[in-house]
């Protein structure tokens, strides 16, 4: 793992975030649940070129989201199999304490609607559509 990643994991684990991205002198901090906090970087146009970051639970809308905020390395202490790929595919490091085949929803009775929206995508900006489509219908 990248010294910055190292960083931003500490610093998830410290403050009890959900995510931390660290950027040379940089640290964005969130404790927004879900993909919000992603959105809200990629919204606001934050620069994350080049970054790390730490997350405590990376499915494929995350990974998909990540890939648009153009960071290098993503730890997450869960992260799915289709996430890893995605990142993979997308030249990003993935480091992550458990992986699973899929990402659970809040209620754990079956799967994430995010990680599910997103399934069969294959493009970030296809990807990013759907996710925003399925919160939209979440929030109704």
């Amino acid at each position: 793992m990248e010294k910055l990643t190292l960083k931003a994991k500490e610093i998830l684990e410290k403050n009890k975030c959900t995510c931390v991205i660290c950027r040379e002198n940089e640290v964005f901090e969130s404790s927004e649940r879900g993909v919000k906090p992603l959105l809200d970087f990629l919204d606001s146009g934050t620069n994350l070129k080049g970054a790390c970051a730490a997350d405590k639970v990376v499915g494929a809308g995350a990974a998909f989201l990540y890939v648009l905020l153009g960071v290098r390395e993503v730890y997450a202490l869960v992260l799915s199999e289709r996430a890893k790929a995605i990142l993979m595919q997308n030249g990003i490091l993935a480091c992550y304490d458990k992986l699973v085949p899929k990402i659970q929803n809040r209620a754990k009775n079956g799967f994430c609607p995010i990680e599910t929206a997103v399934w069969g995508q294959t493009d970030p900006a296809s990807a990013l559509k759907k996710i925003r489509e399925t919160l939209k219908a979440l929030a109704k």
